[in-house]
């Protein structure tokens, strides 16, 4: 057990989603579809944002970031486990394990964004007039950056301390994707390190944000009712309509898959909300955003207009 890395396996079996065989065809093609749902919908968020001007503004800086790490965070769990149920091959090598769970750190970026986006809807509408001011595009730009750089420091720590861990007996993972506290079920040494990183940076990565995206919109329900008109109230619920409805989504499945345990089928309960969390919110961010958003309509039917023009030339 000294040294680092001592491995003796060199790859683990991913059993998967508890499907009937005969079931197997019927939900490769949901998740293909979903999958591809999740790419469509999340590359035109971050195409339109680059194609159009009137797009070029802190928020859609943010939401294409957030498409990005949607993107990466669903392409990491999905083609495996596609690939699994049309091959029928459960195994996946244990570094390319280790790196599913790297990418997999990437959802952190997603709360980090969340909190970006709850300030700035908290300058626009406190501060409306001094919004170009506060969000201005080096400060937008440093915030993308440091959510960039604490999501690689993460997901780096964590694997890090994966990697030095050794896997000497079972290497069968109840799960359809490489799953930091599964793995360390099967590890053979000491694991009270990551045990006692994940209980720390856990709740920094995850209260921390939540509270401060609670702390914003307080401040923002203070604003509204100190001139109350209902103009005003649809206003805010319009501008800040699609980002609750992505907040709730996130922390909605985080609490039920992480403080919300559950004595009976906790294995069936945690593979249900791991399919929301890495399969389905993903896939259903786009549409919140763009399909309740003129501002992203307007956007695909100006660079629609603009490309058969010029197609027309």
């Amino acid at each position: 057990m000294m040294g680092r890395n001592q491995t003796s396996i060199s790859e683990f079996l991913l059993l998967g989603l508890p499907i009937q065989p005969e079931q197997q065809n019927l939900f490769y093609a949901l998740f293909l579809a979903m999958y591809l749902t999740t790419l469509l919908g999340n590359l035109l968020i971050i195409v339109l944002t680059q194609l159009d001007s009137q797009l070029h503004t802190p928020m859609y800086l943010f939401l294409s970031n957030l498409s990005f790490s949607d993107l990466c965070f669903s392409s990491v769990t999905v083609p495996r486990l596609l690939q699994n149920m049309q091959n029928h091959d459960p195994s996946i090598p244990y570094a390319d394990c280790l790196a599913q769970m790297y990418f997999l750190y990437f959802s952190d970026l997603e709360s980090f964004l969340l909190v970006v986006m709850a300030y700035d809807r908290y300058v626009a509408i406190c501060f409306p007039l001094r919004y170009t001011a506060i969000m201005s595009p080096m400060r937008c730009l440093a915030l993308v950056a440091l959510s960039w750089v604490l999501t690689t420091f993460h997901a780096m720590l964590h694997t890090l301390l994966m990697a030095r861990l050794c896997f000497c007996a079972d290497n069968v993972i109840p799960h359809f994707f490489c799953d930091m506290s599964a793995l360390l079920k099967l590890a053979c040494s000491d694991t009270r390190v990551n045990e006692l990183v994940i209980f720390i940076m856990g709740g920094l990565i995850l209260v921390i944000p939540f509270l401060l995206i609670l702390g914003s919109y307080a401040r923002i329900v203070s604003s509204i009712l100190k001139v109350p008109s209902s103009k005003g109230i649809c206003k805010a619920f319009s501008t800040c309509g699609s980002h609750l409805s992505v907040v709730s989504l996130f922390y909605g499945t985080v609490i039920g898959l992480y403080l919300c345990p559950s004595a009976n089928s906790s294995t069936l309960k945690e593979t249900v909300m791991a399919m929301m969390y890495t399969v389905v919110t993903p896939m259903l961010n786009p549409f919140i955003y763009s399909l309740r958003n003129r501002d992203m309509k307007g956007a695909l039917e100006r660079v629609i207009c603009k490309r058969q023009n010029l197609f027309l030339l």
